[in-house]
C-alpha cells in the first residue's frame, strides 16, 4: 500500500512558468541550498523534518548584493521620495526623513512595530516563519544587506528561534507585529528560545559572536512587510493536513470492517461516472485498505450503510480537492515577493503596491479549515454508529454494559471538540477593520484565518484518534474474523501501545497515546 502522491504544485506567471517539481531529496550532507528557484512543499517538509541546514545559493548572494547596490546608488544619485526607504509608514507616509535619519528610522520601525501579544508561536511555525521569509529576501527583489539574510539563516541553523506572539497581525501591510518580534534579535533586541528556553537575544547572540545588525535603508520594511507568519502556519497546517487525509482514510476503513459495511459504495464505476479527483482517490484508497479483507467480503444484512460510512469518497475527497487547492496557492506564496516597495534594480523601477496584502492566504487558510472540519464532522458520526449498539457490536463496546460505561463519553468528547471547530470555521477573511488613520482602509484577518486553522488541525487530530480507539474497540468483537493485511498490521501495532478495554478505566491516556500512535501512521503503512 502507498501513502497518496499529492499533485505538483503548478504556477504560471512571468516569474516561473508551467513549473512542475517532484518532490526532492534532501540533500546528503543536510543541506539545503537557498535560492531563487521554486521552492516545493514538499521540501519544505523535507528540511523540517530531517533537522537540514541551509544555505544561500551563489546566485540568491548576487541577488541580494545586486538589488542592495541598486539601492544605495539610486538612494545617493536620486532626490525622489520613496516610500519608507526615506518617508514615513503607513499613514506617516508623506513625512520625508533626512539621510542621517534613515537608519534610526528602520531600527525605530521594528521596535515600534513589535507589539504582539497572546500565546507563543509554536517553535516548527517559528522555524517555518525564518525559512519563508529567507525564501522571500533571497529572490533579490528587497534591498536587504547580505549580512541581513545571513543572520536569518544563522538563526534557522543554530535553532535559535524568535520569541512570536501568536496575535497582531491584520493580514495586511504585511505580518507587521509577528514579523517585528521575528527581526527584533537581529539587531540585539528582544528574546529567543533555544533548547526550548527562553533567553534574551543578546545574550545568545553575544555567545555565537554575532554583532547585532545595523539596519540600512529599506531593510526594517522588507523585514516587516510581508505575509511569512500566514505563510508558515499555512505551510504547517497543509502538511498535516495532507497526513490527516490519509489517517482518516485508514481510520475509515477499520470503522467501515468495524460496523460490517459494504464496500460497494466504493465501486469504482459509480465514482467514474462522477469522477472529482479526491472522491475517485478516495474510493480506491479504501478498497486498496480493505483488500482481502474477510469482514469485507462476507454477506451482509443491511441494505445500505449510513452516510458517514457510504459516503467517505465524497466527503473525503471533497477535502482531498480542498487541500490539493491549498497547496497550489501556498505554492505560489512561499515563492513570492510580498514586501513593499519592491525594488527591480534591471528595470530601474522602485514600486509602491500591495504584495503584502494576505486576502489569497485569509481565503485559502478558511476553506482548508473548512475541509479539515469536515473531516472530523464526519469521523465523530462513525464514532457515534460504531457504539450504538447495533450490527452486533454491545452497546458503547463494553460486555457488561451498565456497570462498565464502556466507550460512552469519548463519543461526548469527540463530539465536544467537533462543535467547537465548527465555530472555528467562521471565515476570518470576510472580516476588515480600518487601521493606520485610513491609509490602510481594507485588511485580510489572513493571521487570524492562520491561527483558527492550527486549532482546527490539532482538533480533528484528536476527534479521528477517537475514532481509531473506537474503531480498534469494535473489531475486537469481531474476532475471530479478519480484516485486511493493512488494516490488521495498524492494529496489531496499536495493540502493543493500547490494550483493548476489557473493564472500564480512565481512558483519558489512551486517547492521546492513540493520538501519538496516528501520528506515525503514514510511516508504518507506506511500504
Amino acid at each position: 500500500m502507498v501513502i497518496t502522491v499529492w499533485p505538483n504544485q503548478v504556477v504560471e506567471n512571468q516569474r516561473f512558468k508551467s513549473v512542475s517539481r517532484p518532490p526532492s531529496t534532501v540533500h546528503q550532507d543536510f543541506m539545503h541550498h537557498i535560492s531563487p528557484d521554486p521552492l516545493t512543499l514538499e521540501q519544505v517538509g523535507q528540511i523540517l523534518a530531517s533537522g537540514s541546514k541551509i544555505a544561500l545559493s551563489d546566485e540568491a548572494t548576487r541577488r541580494i548584493e545586486h538589488c542592495r547596490r541598486y539601492l544605495d546608488d539610486k538612494m545617493a544619485a536620486s532626490g525622489e521620495t520613496f516610500y519608507g526607504i526615506n518617508t514615513g509608514f503607513g499613514s506617516l507616509c508623506n513625512v520625508r526623513i533626512e539621510p542621517d535619519e534613515l537608519e534610526q528610522l528602520q531600527l525605530n520601525l521594528v521596535m515600534s512595530h513589535a507589539c504582539g501579544m497572546g500565546d507563543e508561536v509554536p517553535a516548527d511555525v517559528v522555524r517555518l516563519m525564518l525559512l519563508l521569509k529567507i525564501q522571500g529576501l533571497a529572490q533579490g527583489y528587497s534591498g536587504v544587506q547580505l549580512v541581513t539574510v545571513q543572520r536569518l539563516v544563522d538563526f534557522f541553523n543554530h535553532d535559535v528561534l524568535p520569541v512570536i506572539y501568536q496575535q497582531g497581525s491584520l493580514g495586511a501591510s504585511g505580518d507587521l507585529a509577528p514579523l517585528a518580534h521575528l527581526s527584533l534579535p537581529l539587531v540585539g533586541m528582544g528574546e529567543v528560545r533555544i533548547n526550548g528556553e527562553k533567553r534574551p537575544a543578546a545574550e545568545v547572540m553575544f555567545g555565537h559572536g554575532w554583532e547585532p545588525i545595523r539596519l540600512q535603508s529599506k531593510e526594517g520594511l522588507a523585514l516587516l512587510n510581508g505575509t511569512q507568519f500566514c505563510q508558515a502556519y499555512g505551510v504547517w497546517c497543509l502538511l498535516e493536513a495532507r497526513r490527516l487525509y490519509e489517517v482518516a482514510n485508514l481510520t475509515a476503513a477499520i470503522s467501515l470492517d468495524g460496523f460490517d459495511c459494504r464496500l460497494s459504495p466504493f465501486h469504482e464505476l459509480l465514482h467514474k461516472i462522477r469522477p472529482h479527483e479526491g472522491q475517485l482517490k478516495t474510493a480506491e484508497a479504501i478498497r486498496n485498505l480493505l483488500k482481502d479483507s474477510e469482514i469485507a467480503a462476507r454477506g451482509k444484512t443491511a441494505v445500505q450503510d449510513p452516510y458517514a460510512f457510504r459516503c467517505i469518497p465524497q466527503v473525503h475527497g471533497a477535502s482531498y480537492d480542498a487541500i490539493a487547492h491549498v497547496g497550489r496557492v501556498l505554492f505560489t506564496e512561499i515563492n513570492a515577493v510580498t514586501d513593499n516597495p519592491t525594488i527591480f534594480p534591471d528595470e530601474d523601477e522602485i514600486l509602491s503596491g500591495g504584495n503584502f496584502h494576505a486576502q489569497p492566504l485569509a481565503l485559502a487558510l478558511d476553506y482548508l479549515a473548512i475541509a479539515l472540519a469536515e473531516l472530523g464532522s464526519i469521523s465523530e458520526r462513525r464514532t457515534y454508529q460504531l457504539i450504538s449498539g447495533q450490527r452486533g457490536l454491545p452497546h458503547f463496546l463494553t460486555k457488561n454494559g451498565g456497570v462498565n460505561s464502556g466507550f460512552m463519553i469519548p463519543q461526548y468528547t469527540a463530539a465536544s471538540i467537533v462543535s467547537q471547530t465548527k465555530q472555528l470555521c467562521t471565515p476570518a477573511s470576510v472580516d476588515s477593520i480600518v487601521s493606520s488613520n485610513g491609509q490602510e482602509d481594507h485588511v485580510s484577518m489572513g493571521a487570524n484565518a492562520a491561527t483558527k486553522c492550527w486549532r482546527v488541525v490539532k482538533n480533528v487530530e484528536r476527534v479521528l484518534a477517537i475514532e481509531f480507539f473506537t474503531a480498534a474497540q469494535a473489531m475486537e468483537f469481531r474476532r475471530p474474523l479478519q480484516s485486511s493485511e493493512a488494516a490488521e498490521e495498524a492494529l496489531a501495532a496499536y495493540r502493543k501501545v493500547v490494550p483493548a478495554v476489557e473493564e472500564d478505566r480512565i481512558l483519558s491516556g489512551d486517547m492521546e497515546a492513540t493520538v501519538k500512535f496516528c501520528r506515525g501512521i503514514n510511516k508504518s503503512i507506506s511500504k
